[in-house]
């Protein structure tokens, strides 16, 4: 098993010495050694990088951090709080939905695949990338986060205006350095159903992100995720 470099090249060129770090080397030692010893790794490998490789740095209009992948079956495909097409949406992931409902005025889609929202520009980025199957939180600590950290300090130094959105104080300590005199950066709890109702129903981010793009004269989300046909949802759930 090997770490997949294959990165877009707007990210390619700024991130690719982090590779040769040893945290970098022991961490693909670790991913390997779990992988030689039977244990089930989300997402597949070459979703690793897939929110660098969908939305290239100098398209970058918007920055959500979740923490660390899904980690039941077919869930994960390397956008942080997005589900493959199929898969049912879990309650936080459907919690973003009514305030995004609330908030602009969206209809709930039949999916939760985020890719929509990837394709304009917002980096659906999550602090560690990989996960095991059933078990919540097992790979951080492990060097995720220090590349992670690296593709933020990147993002802050962008000449272009991004808005973040740091629901939780994970997110909000991982983006603590990024210059808010510069970008945009709306902060409340977590979208999870313990502190949804604490602050983040009714913190209306999508609407305030695009009043932020449009003052800048910058083209706004259209964060309505369209609905996906039953064939295709069931033909991607087949896939996995």
């Amino acid at each position: 098993m090997q770490i997949n470099i294959d990165l877009e090249p707007s990210w390619k060129h700024r991130l690719e010495d982090e590779f040769a770090k040893d945290y970098m080397q022991e961490l693909k030692s670790f991913l390997k050694e779990r992988y030689d010893s039977g244990a089930t790794i989300y997402p597949r490998g070459k979703d690793y990088f897939a929110a660098l490789n969908k939305t290239p740095f100098d398209k970058v209009k918007v920055v959500i951090i979740g923490q660390d992948p899904y980690h039941g079956p077919n869930q994960a495909h390397g956008l942080c709080f997005s589900v493959q097409p199929g898969i049912q949406s879990p309650p936080s992931l459907k919690n973003i939905f009514k305030e995004l409902q609330s908030d602009v005025s969206t209809e709930t889609p039949n999916h939760g695949c985020l890719s929509h929202w990837a394709d304009q520009g917002v980096l659906l980025l999550n602090s560690v990338l990989t996960v095991e199957k059933g078990q919540a939180g097992a790979h951080q600590k492990k060097g995720w986060e220090r590349f992670t950290d690296r593709v933020v300090e990147e993002l802050n130094k962008s000449e272009n205006p991004i808005a973040f959105i740091l629901w939780g104080s994970y997110a909000q300590k991982k983006a603590a350095s990024v210059d808010r005199k510069k970008h945009l950066v709306l902060e409340s709890v977590h979208p999870s159903p313990l502190s949804a109702h604490r602050g983040f129903f009714g913190s209306k981010p999508f609407s305030k992100v695009n009043n932020f793009l449009r003052e800048r004269n910058l083209e706004t989300i259209d964060w309505q995720l369209p609905n996906i046909s039953p064939k295709v949802s069931q033909n991607a759930e087949t896939a996995q």
